[in-house]
């Protein structure tokens, strides 16, 4: 039997200039399933995604799921996409090793905490104020730098990362410190600063008022000291404080100090984020 892809909906092209089109996966012609796909509107042209991969109840176990990927894939070179990128929920055991098999690697995770009861308390002498204009300043040259270099890290070409990282600060703050639903902090301890927060609102897939940690770093003459931790309870009594139900992140799955962190402080994994370059 063959497994290919046939088109069903002609190209779609976004506001960021990304390009996305659904596919139906047909065995002998016959329609079992379908996949969506994509170019990433933050890493370029070159970084196709696979949006969604569907094999229909009958025809599950048989290998569809794998010769349609291996399809995906060709579509997206014939894009001119030279590495793939998919996201897959945390739940979706079957999905999880298949992009084992298939040879991709996992970059980063999306954890979030269902929060409740009372706000989280901060250590003695420790404390968290709004950014000055000044530092906000700073922060931000920082950030955008800081970012990019992350991306960098991880096989992202400089040009793409630098982009991306320029993009999404310009997106998520518009206004800088007056934009809407951003809460930007330094963490003092004894009055000396000793690292910074970015927090967001969010609203979730589910309709639950969210927070997302955009950024948080402890100085690292300061680090070491229970201050990375302190922060991410600032974070929760922030959202605590707006009403919030949930707090989420994004972190680099090689960052497993911060893993670490995440998981002693309730937060657990929603989807595993994987990259695969196309040869």
């Amino acid at each position: 039997m063959t497994t290919t892809l046939r088109p069903s909906g002609p190209i779609q092209r976004g506001e960021s200039g990304d390009t996305s089109r659904t596919y139906d996966v047909c065995v002998n012609g016959r329609p079992v399933g379908a996949v969506e796909l994509a170019t990433h509107p933050g890493f370029g042209p070159s970084a196709g995604v696979v949006r969604a991969l569907r094999i229909d109840g009958p025809d599950q176990r048989r290998g569809r799921g794998t010769v349609a990927a291996l399809a995906a894939e060709e579509v997206l070179r014939g894009w001119g996409c030279t590495q793939i990128l998919a996201s897959v929920p945390a739940e979706a055991t079957t999905a999880l090793r298949l992009a084992a098999a298939l040879g991709y690697t996992e970059r980063g995770r999306n954890m979030a905490k269902q929060l409740s009861g009372p706000a989280p308390a901060l250590p003695e002498g420790v404390e968290g104020r709004p950014m000055s204009e000044v530092e906000f300043g700073a922060w931000r040259a920082g950030a955008v730098e800081s970012y990019a270099r992350n991306w960098m890290a991880r096989g992202v070409p400089e040009e793409q990362a630098r982009a991306k990282s320029e993009a999404d600060h310009r997106t998520e703050l518009p206004d800088g410190l007056a934009t809407p639903g951003a809460w930007m902090r330094v963490l003092t301890a004894d009055a000396t600063v000793v690292g910074h927060l970015w927090v967001a609102s969010r609203e979730e897939s589910t309709g639950e008022r969210g927070m997302y940690v955009f950024d948080v770093e402890v100085a690292e003459r300061h680090r070491g000291r229970g201050h990375g931790r302190a922060l991410m309870l600032l974070a929760e009594r922030i959202a605590h404080e707006a009403g919030a139900s949930l707090i989420a992140l994004h972190v680099f799955a090689d960052n497993t100090p911060a893993v670490s962190l995440y998981e002693t402080l309730g937060y657990r994994v929603t989807h595993h984020n994987y990259v695969k370059q196309l040869l």
